[in-house]
C-alpha cells in the first residue's frame, strides 16, 4: 500500500526544488554577465585572462546540496560586485596608461622632427630620449627651434672635428709614404750625401760658435708668469729659432740661463728634441746671466724700454726674455732688467716701419732672424723684413713722428669716412708741411 505524505512535507520539497532552480538560473546569468562585460574589457587593455577562476569562485554554489538550512530569502547584490570588479580593473589599467601615453607622445615628437628634417630645417639626425623630452618640455615653439638648432650645431661641430681628424691621419699617412719613398731614393743618391755633409757643416759651425761666437742669452725665468699652453708656445718658438741659428753662416752661442731641471721648459724641450736634447750644441745652466757674464756687457732687449737700439754691437751680449704673453703684461721684462741694474734697449720699429695699431711684441723665432740678419749685414731694412706684414703698412725713410697725420688719415679710411673729406684734410696738412719747410 502506498503511503501518503503529509501536505506540509510535500510543500517543503516543492519549495526546495524551486529554490535550486532559481539558484542555477542565477549562476548562468552571472557567468553571462562576466563574460560579456568584464573579459572583453580586460582583453582590450592587454590584461591576462585570470578572471575565469575569479568568476568561477564568485559563482553561487549549490548550498542546498550541502546544507539544507540555507534561507531562500538570501540575495546577491550584483551592482556592488560590478563596482568592485571595475575599480580593480581601473587601478591596473591606470598604471599602464601613463606609460603608453608617454611612449605615444615621444613617437609623435620623433615623427614631427622627421618631417621638419625633410622640410630642410636645422634638425639633428640623432637625438636621444632625454633630448626629446627636453624638446617637448620647451614652453614655446621658438624655444623648441632654438634648442633644435643648438643640437644641430653641436652635431655639426662633432662631425667637422671627426672629419678634420681623419684628414690629418690621411695626410700623415701620405707624408710617411712619401718620406719612406724619398728615404729609399736618398740612400743611393747625391742628395743624401749632400744633406749629411751640410748637417755636419752646420754642426761644425755651431761647435765653433761655442768657443769663438757671440753669446745670445735666453732668460728662462718666466715660467710662473705663463700658463702651460703659453710655455709650450714659447718652447716651440725657441726650437724654431735654434734651427735657424744652426743653419746660419755665423751662428750665436746660445745660453739658456735660469733653467731648472724638471720644469715645464725642460719637459717641453724633451718632447721636441727627444734623444737629441743631450746632444745639442748649446749651454744650459741654472745660474743667472749676471753670474755668468759681466753686467756692463749685458743688454736686455724688451719692447717696453725707453731706449731705442740704433746699431748692432758685436761686443755686447743681448738677452731675450723667453716669454709668450697673450694677455700682454707690459713692463715685466723691463722691471726685471731694472731690478738687476742692466741696460735695456728696444728695436727701432717706429723709425723704419709705418706701424699699425697694436703691441710691438715679436715672437722669439722672429727675434732670432732679426738678430742674425743684423749680425751678418747690419741693415735694418733687411732685418725688419721678418716682422709680419699685417703689423705695418710699409717702410718709411723718415721717422714716424713726422707722419702721424698720414697715419690718422689711414685710420679714418679704415673707419669708413668719406674719401673726399679725407683728401681735403690730407691736402691741408700737406700744404702746411710745405709752408713749414
Amino acid at each position: 500500500m502506498r503511503r501518503r505524505l503529509p501536505r506540509r512535507c510535500f510543500a517543503d520539497t516543492c519549495l526546495n526544488t524551486a529554490h535550486v532552480l532559481s539558484m542555477q538560473s542565477a549562476n548562468v546569468l552571472l557567468k553571462k554577465i562576466v563574460r560579456s562585460s568584464v573579459l572583453p574589457f580586460a582583453a582590450q587593455h592587454g590584461m591576462k585572462k585570470d578572471l575565469f577562476p575569479l568568476s568561477r569562485s564568485l559563482s553561487l554554489s549549490l548550498c542546498l546540496k550541502q546544507d539544507n538550512s540555507c534561507n531562500p530569502s538570501e540575495k546577491l547584490d550584483l551592482d556592488a560586485w560590478k563596482k568592485v570588479m571595475k575599480s580593480g580593473l581601473q587601478e591596473e589599467v591606470s598604471e599602464t596608461v601613463p606609460e603608453r601615453k608617454e611612449l605615444s607622445s615621444l613617437a609623435a615628437a620623433r615623427e614631427i622632427l622627421g618631417m621638419w628634417r625633410l622640410a630642410g630645417r636645422s634638425v639633428p639626425e640623432n637625438i636621444s630620449e632625454e633630448q626629446l623630452k627636453t624638446f617637448m618640455d620647451c614652453p614655446s615653439k621658438s624655444a623648441q627651434k632654438k634648442y633644435l638648432k643648438y643640437l644641430y650645431l653641436k652635431e655639426l661641430y662633432k662631425k667637422n672635428d671627426k672629419r678634420k681628424i681623419e684628414e690629418k691621419k690621411e695626410r700623415r699617412l701620405e707624408t710617411q709614404e712619401q718620406a719612406s719613398k724619398t728615404d729609399e731614393t736618398k740612400r743611393n743618391s747625391f742628395m743624401y750625401v749632400w744633406d749629411n755633409s751640410m748637417e755636419r757643416a752646420h754642426s761644425w759651425r755651431v761647435a765653433q760658435s761655442m768657443t769663438f761666437g757671440q753669446p745670445l742669452v735666453f732668460d728662462m725665468s718666466y715660467e710662473k708668469e705663463m700658463s702651460v699652453r703659453e710655455v709650450a708656445n714659447t718652447v716651440r718658438q725657441i726650437v724654431l729659432g735654434e734651427g735657424s741659428n744652426r743653419r746660419s753662416a755665423d751662428p750665436f752661442h746660445i745660453h739658456f740661463c735660469n733653467f731648472q731641471d724638471d720644469s715645464l721648459y725642460h719637459k717641453e724641450f724633451i718632447k721636441h728634441y727627444r734623444e737629441a736634447w743631450g746632444k745639442l750644441l748649446i749651454t744650459v745652466t741654472d745660474q743667472c746671466y749676471t753670474e755668468v757674464f759681466p753686467k756692463d756687457k749685458l743688454i736686455y732687449l724688451t719692447a717696453d724700454s725707453p731706449k731705442v737700439m740704433k746699431t748692432f754691437d758685436h761686443d755686447k751680449i743681448y738677452i731675450v726674455g723667453s716669454m709668450v704673453d697673450k694677455s700682454i703684461k707690459t713692463g715685466v721684462s723691463l722691471a726685471r732688467a731694472k731690478r738687476l741694474g742692466l741696460e735695456t734697449a728696444a728695436l727701432p720699429l717706429e723709425k723704419y716701419l709705418l706701424w699699425n695699431s697694436g703691441a710691438k711684441n715679436l715672437t722669439l723665432d722672429q727675434m732670432m732672424h732679426i738678430l742674425l740678419t743684423l749680425k751678418d749685414t747690419g741693415d735694418w731694412k733687411k732685418a725688419l723684413e721678418f716682422v709680419p706684414k699685417r703689423k705695418y703698412c710699409g717702410f718709411v725713410s723718415k721717422p714716424v713722428h713726422e707722419l702721424k697725420k698720414t697715419l690718422s688719415l689711414i685710420n679714418t679710411l679704415k673707419l669708413g669716412k668719406r674719401q673726399e673729406e679725407v683728401r681735403k684734410q690730407f691736402a691741408k696738412n700737406y700744404s702746411k708741411k710745405l709752408t713749414q719747410k
